[in-house]
């Protein structure tokens, strides 16, 4: 344990603490011997017992609107947070009706392709049947003349 000297209302006191802790302690003095002067500088000399039960209260109170603060601010974290997991939860159901629709797609175009690939060849027979057709019908009307 460390000693550690401090003011308070214009008298030293010797005041103990953990190790480590002695500016902590001299920091924290200080700011309530500012609150307790400031209230003494307001209010007037009303007694040393009711300035620092007035001193504490308001030091209390800061803490406690402080408190509060901070869960509201927990709070609103906590309520960002669900709706973070419920955005993404929604963006990977978005993202795998996407995969699934691309997967439905391709399935399509890889039909379509073959359909394109049969209808060709049916379109080459088909040309071929008519180029032979012709290719007859011109030998025969070529024996035809002939035969005249």
């Amino acid at each position: 344990m460390a000693n550690v000297n401090i003011k308070f209302n214009n008298k030293d006191y010797l005041l103990s603490c953990d190790d480590g802790q002695e500016e902590d302690l001299k920091t924290l003095t200080k700011f309530l011997d500012k609150k307790y002067s400031s209230l003494k500088d307001k209010l007037g000399n009303i007694g040393e017992n009711k300035l620092l039960l007035i001193t504490s209260i308001q030091v209390i109170d800061e803490y406690f609107d402080l408190k509060q603060r901070v869960q509201s601010q927990k709070e609103n974290f906590e309520n960002l947070s669900k709706k973070f997991k419920e955005m993404r939860s929604l963006a990977i159901d978005y993202k795998g009706g996407k995969d699934k629709e691309i997967l439905n797609l391709n399935s399509e175009l890889d039909k379509f392709k073959k359909m394109v690939v049969e209808s060709q060849g049916i379109y080459e027979k088909m040309l071929e049947k008519t180029t032979q057709s012709l290719e007859e019908i011109i030998k025969n009307s070529e024996n035809s003349s002939k035969v005249q």
